[in-house]
């Protein structure tokens, strides 16, 4: 067992929160007893890991990117994140706004101006302030927050949702490993990359804490000039918005991300559509245009890109920075977007994941940043440069002073600063808390508002310490043990999905070849009952009293022969919720399962025309469908007889040893001491009428290995 009693009302997994909390009780108290020290130890850190380990990053991230496109775009892409019969939980608008929340909301905010206008006073080559520079400020900006960030994302998120929703593995880090490590996920090994995803999630988020507070401050500050713009005021700030977060974090994912992620992309949105409208809009349309193209074809020089000729630190203040917060981030943003992209096909993840949000991310920077250059180039507002260099968090401030209605869309980007960090705090609480619960989707409320208030405490230290440096090193050097965890995550995917398609084509070819041969469901009589399935729609107490009697009866039938001849299996009833089911399990291989559950579906239109139908479907049929260990499979055995249902059985049966027959070495997942650590996939919607229960006990992965 993994959790604490149930009377401790927690789920906390000791060896991984508790190193976890040491290390983060150590860093602060270190921090305050010597605030100066602390952040020159900061500094020259963040110099030695970008120095010394740069190449390390810019070479990861890369593969990140090559590797989830080729997967999407591969014969992968068509595998579901859950059983075959899973269906997405949140629909495309409400996944879009909550990944996009928790994705980079503050940081769109924050550098959206502010970093094409520095890197046009001083780009990484060439001369300051012309229209080269202009260019190249646009398309670093682009490659700052394209493809390659939401790769990173994608990469963690897309391995934790395979493992956790397809094979019932925890969701956790420690589960992208099983392909390679087995067993041992559940020991040192695992509890240490939890340990760890834990650790870099905190300083990323830290990092964001750090940045909100500074534009809130900023913002206040240019709305009432008497507020100042000093520490004292971002510390208060960062305990007066924990505070809502701790709110939101009780509320929960439905009530309290999912809503304020609806509010936050509603206002981005309309402030993007207001200064594209007030802005330059034709100049707009044309450098969106002009700039996507050239991100297009410069990627793959910008992705190698380190100046290795040149003796600069842009390339750590600037790229190393952000792709070290984003994989710092990417345990906290990952997990958050798996959690919510179960029952998604892979190919429909990485579209999702990738294209919308960076499309989005183009027209932000495009309405902001290039109003920001035209404003400086063509109107001549030049002290905009100084002011941002100055203060990075005032130059959003400072470009609406040239647009209408300064004050009140100043007061509106405040409040979406202040939703967007509390909506980073909560899920990241969320996410923390699951991580050093072992995966556990359920958690008490204590231990979210404990890490809620935890990441509000370190970004206040660090930022105590030495400000945006100090959030700046905590970042990137969290990100390199976890960088390396991503890319050993990446080749138990790639195992995983290449171990899969071999099943899938084993099972394929095997099932051709019996068709060809005559299956046992081809016999005299079989079409009518066939017919029969398709034109009749029997009520819930025929299809219960079938599985009860005829269904259950096969089955016994079935496991008395293979005890027989040596095979344990085990047939139960769940009288609660209609659920026959079989496991066959021979000592060393992987268990055969099958199941035959009630299912309920609204009446289709065709079904008795002559009757009065209400629109809302209250008229349900049901059937007795098939669910084997991948789950469901789409067809109904309501109309089957004993010796039909045992053919079936069989015929599934002969197809799991062809499996294990052309699988050699492929070893089972021998999950008896931890079968409550398994975070089971919940049962897919039917009609509200159908109490499904839960799913069977899958023990989860065992084709993994």
């Amino acid at each position: 067992m993994t959790t604490a009693p149930k009377e401790r009302n927690s789920t906390i997994l000791v060896p991984v929160f508790l190193p976890a909390v040491v290390v983060i009780v150590l860093m602060v108290i270190g921090t305050i007893s010597n605030p100066k020290l602390a952040g020159e130890v900061f500094s020259d850190t963040l110099a030695y890991v970008t120095t010394s380990f740069g190449w390390f990053y810019m070479l990861a991230v890369a593969l990140f990117l090559i590797f989830i496109v080729s997967v999407a775009f591969s014969r992968w892409g068509n595998t579901k994140l859950g059983p075959d019969h899973a269906e997405p939980e949140y629909d495309f608008k409400s996944w879009f706004a909550m990944l996009f929340s928790a994705g980079y909301g503050i940081a769109l905010l924050f550098f959206g101006v502010a970093e094409p206008v520095l890197h046009y006073a001083s780009p990484p080559a060439g001369a300051p302030e012309t229209i080269d520079a202009a260019k190249q400020a646009m398309q670093i900006a682009y490659f700052h927050w394209g493809f390659h960030i939401w790769a990173i994302y994608g990469l963690v998120g897309l391995s934790l949702a395979y493992f956790a929703f397809r094979h019932g593995l925890p969701l956790a880090m420690r589960s992208t490993l099983y392909p390679l490590i087995g067993d041992r996920i559940h020991g040192w090994m695992g509890h240490t990359v939890d340990t760890f995803a834990i650790l870099g999630t905190l300083f990323g988020i830290a990092t964001t804490l750090g940045l909100s507070v500074a534009q809130i401050n900023a913002g206040v500050n240019y709305l009432f000039p008497s507020v100042p713009v000093n520490t004292t005021f971002q510390v208060i700030a960062i305990a007066a918005i924990t505070g809502l977060a701790i709110f939101s974090v009780v509320a929960g994912m439905d009530k309290g991300v999912k809503r304020l992620s609806m509010i936050n992309i509603g206002l981005a949105i309309a402030l993007l559509i207001f200064v594209f409208i007030v802005g330059p809009t034709i100049f707009i349309l044309e450098t969106f245009v002009e700039n996507t193209g050239s991100y297009l074809s410069n990627i793959v020089e910008r992705t190698f890109s380190l100046q290795a000729y040149t003796a600069s630190d842009w390339i750590g203040n600037w790229t190393l920075f952000i792709f070290g917060w984003t994989i710092a981030w990417a345990p906290f943003v990952g997990l958050f977007i798996a959690k919510i992209s179960r029952g998604r096909t892979i190919r429909q993840f990485v579209v999702g994941v990738m294209l919308v949000p960076t499309i989005f991310t183009f027209l932000w920077f495009s309405v902001f940043g290039d109003t920001a250059l035209h404003l400086i180039m063509v109107e001549g507002y030049t002290s905009l440069i100084d002011e941002v260099q100055n203060d990075h968090a005032i130059a959003l401030f400072k470009l609406y002073e040239r647009l209408p209605l300064t004050a009140i869309v100043s007061f509106i980007t405040v409040i979406l600063i202040i939703t967007f960090f509390v909506t980073s705090s909560d899920s990241g609480s969320l996410v923390i808390d699951s991580l050093a619960s072992g995966g556990a989707l359920q958690t008490p409320a204590w231990q979210r508002v404990f890490w809620a208030t935890t990441e509000g405490v370190v970004a206040a230290v660090l930022l105590v310490a030495g400000g945006l440096g100090a959030l700046q090193t905590a970042s990137i050097v969290s990100a390199l043990p976890f960088a390396i965890i991503m890319l050993i995550a990446m080749a138990g995917m790639w195992r995983a999905l290449v171990i899969e398609q071999h099943h899938e084509a084993s099972l394929q070819s095997h099932m051709q070849t019996h068709r060809q041969s005559g299956g046992s469901k081809q016999g005299p009589g079989v079409w009518k009952k066939r017919l029969a399935s398709l034109v009749d729609f029997p009520s819930k107490e025929d299809v219960e009293r079938f599985i009860h009697t005829t269904a259950y009866t096969s089955m016994e039938r079935v496991k008395q022969e293979l005890e027989d001849k040596g095979w344990p299996a085990e047939v139960t009833f769940d009288e609660h919720n209609w659920r026959a089911h079989i496991d066959v399990i021979k000592p060393g291989e992987l268990e055969f399962i099958y199941e035959i559950r009630l299912r309920g579906y609204a009446m289709p239109a065709f079904a008795y025309p002559e009757m009065d139908r209400d629109p809302d479907g209250d008229e349900h049929y049901y059937r007795a469908e098939v669910f084997l260990r991948r789950g469901g499979q789409a067809y109904d055995v309501y109309s089957y007889d004993q010796q039909d249902i045992i053919s079936d059985i069989l015929d599934q049966f002969e197809k799991y040893l062809h499996f294990l027959h052309t699988s050699p070495g492929i070893l089972p997942w021998q999950m008896e001491e931890h079968d409550d650590d398994l975070s089971k996939p919940e049962d897919e919607e039917t009609h509200p009428e159908v109490d499904a229960g839960p799913e069977p006990d899958r023990r989860p992965a065992t084709e993994l290995r």
